[in-house]
């Protein structure tokens, strides 16, 4: 259902009942992992796969740099320049 890069890719699937009776599968819920990594500002034209193509050569490991830091939207972990983020290391 996910790709192998995806970081929902090896998280167990679920039944849930909806109020009206219906089953449908969801996704149950992922821990997030503890991070070890180290404090990056954010310069004028980063985004997130570009910082992961930086740290993992991988752009689509941005998911590793979302998950590491407590932004409900990731894209807003770019947003400011000069803000302080968690990079996790490989």
């Amino acid at each position: 259902m996910f790709l192998e890069t995806s970081r929902y890719f090896r998280q167990k699937q679920v039944d849930v009942v909806t109020k009206d009776g219906r089953t449908i599968k969801a996704l149950s819920l992922r821990r997030l992992p503890t991070v070890n990594g180290e404090l990056t500002a954010i310069e004028e034209s980063d985004r997130l796969d570009i910082i992961a193509q930086r740290q993992y050569q991988n752009p689509t490991w941005f998911w590793h740099i979302a998950d590491a830091n407590t932004e409900l939207e990731a894209n807003d972990l770019v947003k400011e320049v000069g803000r302080v983020i968690q990079i996790p290391r490989q």
